[in-house]
């Protein structure tokens, strides 16, 4: 519910203001250590990520009531959206867009690690969790990109607005891309923001769309194994929807303006 958000929303900023907040029974304040601020946004930070690799992995509409609450804290608090930047990239390369080299020297455990899978006693996490994480997160930023706290002071700029995920998607387009994790991530990032960039920059937005059809996609599908196939098909017939019908539908969970009066 809107109330509930404003609630959380009203607690991390009062908390992170250095007034006194409740929580389990005490209170506490970020003015009672002189590290107290410091440390309180590089956890917050760590936490909305968290919230992307976890809850909107599996809840996929969450990412709007997230996203919203931490674009919000951003604006305010510019601190709290740098970490999580540094957070997230460190997670998952693949939000700058960026896809790691071996580099010499380096063991296939600690490459893994830089790719963004998650390992435990050298056993490396299963391709579909992996990829379920890499998507949340990845869900979670588009959702940022479009979003701003509607309580807010709407006179400055989104602190990291449009203009990133229009950057992130040419930047994507202009690297080699990788079996199962390209697809999947267009497709994510699409299917989250297409809507909102194809109303802020129109007929560019177009012509990207038709170079990821007759370009993109050929290339993507050269380097996919007819087992890896699932996640290709679904990008090429959202692509080739989209470009038919000139349109590209508003994402699912998209907070409307009903959602804040309940």
């Amino acid at each position: 519910a809107g109330s509930k958000l404003r609630e959380v929303f009203d607690k991390i900023n009062n908390l992170l203001s250095g007034k006194p907040v409740q929580t389990e029974g005490q209170t506490v304040s970020v003015t009672q250590h002189p590290q107290g601020l410091e440390f309180v946004c590089y956890k917050l930070a760590e936490k909305f990520v968290k919230h992307g690799e976890g809850e909107v992995s599996f809840h996929r509409d969450s990412a709007f009531p997230i996203a919203v609450v931490l674009s919000g804290i951003w604006e305010l608090h510019p601190r709290v959206g740098d970490i999580f930047l540094a957070h997230l990239h460190k997670k998952c390369p693949y939000s700058v867009p960026f896809y790691p080299a071996r580099k010499e020297g380096t063991s296939m455990e600690e490459y893994q690690r830089m790719l963004g899978y998650e390992v435990h006693d050298s056993k490396v996490e299963e391709q579909d969790h992996f990829l379920k994480r890499m998507s949340g997160m990845i869900r979670l930023y588009a959702a940022i990109i479009q979003l701003r706290w509607p309580y807010g002071n709407k006179q400055g700029a989104h602190p990291h607005g449009l203009s990133y995920g229009w950057r992130w998607l040419a930047q994507m387009l202009n690297l080699e891309p990788l079996a199962d994790v390209t697809a999947m991530l267009l497709l994510d990032f699409l299917e989250v923001c297409g809507n909102a960039l194809m109303r802020q920059y129109g007929i560019q937005f177009w012509k990207t769309m038709f170079f990821i059809q007759k370009s993109y996609i050929p290339r993507i599908e050269a380097v996919t194994s007819s087992g890896q196939m699932g996640c290709l098909s679904r990008l090429k017939n959202f692509v080739q929807k989209c470009l038919q019908a000139e349109e590209i539908p508003l994402p699912k969970g998209i907070l409307t303006p009903s959602f804040w009066r309940t």
